[in-house]
């Protein structure tokens, strides 16, 4: 969900009522009589004899072989990328090799490398906390802000998140004080990286823009806050400490978004039980 929205967070990480929080294949089709060449029409293949045959089965094996040797290969520790190695392109989201992550603190993986791939790492897992509908109550929203900011930036971000998130904007949301729905009904808040971008980075920091999407809202029959869906993208400026990436900073904008699918919006029901029935993912390149 976006944080920026009325009727879903309303805090720099849940809205934001003060703005200074820190190709496709193609099928041939050949027909018969077309050609000498056309191997699918035409005349009947001589049959191979069994030299033929034994021949090519050992070709496919060697080639089996070799693509598995292949893919065992090259996948040592170096291959997170650096300030001066990074490509002009954006950088595939497909696993490296490297371990992403060494735990996990209170939910939230933990233990980045040192590196743009941690970095990177680190945003899309926060993103995912910082507009959970755990960031709503106020119990796990203090451990959130603890475990992922800066030690001399969690008292101003506590306060400021404890006045937003207030007894009035969690009514409006339909939640009572502690964040919780009414009986019957389940609040929903899960964001899905779609993907990470380094705008800078140097040893002992980094800003990190996350591209999210996300579903937001109040699922059950008599819910007036239905669930919906939003695209934000999140900027996170990183400090190195306590032998992780913490934050300093973050920030959201509307998009970017596609054009919406032509779909029939599924029922109250239908979402509460798939809230219910699917569980959510930390995200780790």
């Amino acid at each position: 969900m976006s944080l920026g929205d009325e009727h879903g967070h309303g805090g720099e990480p849940g809205g934001r009522p003060d703005e200074s929080f820190g190709g496709s294949g193609q099928t041939r089709t050949r027909l018969p009589g077309g050609g000498d060449a056309d191997v699918y029409g035409g005349a009947r293949r001589p049959v191979r004899n069994s030299r033929s045959l034994i021949t090519v089965v050992g070709v496919v094996v060697l080639l089996i072989a070799a693509i598995a040797f292949a893919n065992q290969g090259g996948g040592d520790d170096t291959t997170s990328g650096s300030g001066t190695e990074a490509a002009a392109g954006a950088e595939p989201t497909a696993a490296t090799g490297v371990k992403p992550v060494k735990g996990e603190a209170g939910g939230i993986p933990s233990g980045y490398a040192r590196d743009e791939q941690g970095a990177q790492s680190a945003a899309a897992n926060y993103a995912v906390a910082l507009v959970s509908a755990d960031i709503l109550k106020p119990t796990q929203r203090h451990e959130i802000v603890s475990k992922l900011f800066v030690a001399g930036k969690v008292g101003e971000l506590q306060a400021k998140l404890d006045q937003a998130y207030n007894q009035a904007f969690l009514s409006k949301l339909g939640l009572d004080a502690n964040g919780n729905a009414a009986k019957g009904l389940t609040y929903v808040s899960r964001t899905a990286p779609v993907g990470t971008k380094i705008t800078a980075y140097a040893d002992t920091s980094a800003t990190v823009e996350v591209w999210c999407t996300g579903v937001f809202g109040t699922a059950g029959i008599s819910s007036t806050n239905p669930v919906t869906n939003d695209w934000f993208t999140m900027t996170l400026k990183f400090q190195w400490a306590d032998e992780s990436w913490k934050v300093e900073s973050f920030s959201q904008k509307d998009g970017p978004a596609p054009v919406n699918a032509d779909r029939t919006a599924s029922s109250a029901d239908e979402i509460a039980k798939a809230v219910e029935q699917y569980g959510g993912f930390t995200y780790a390149r």
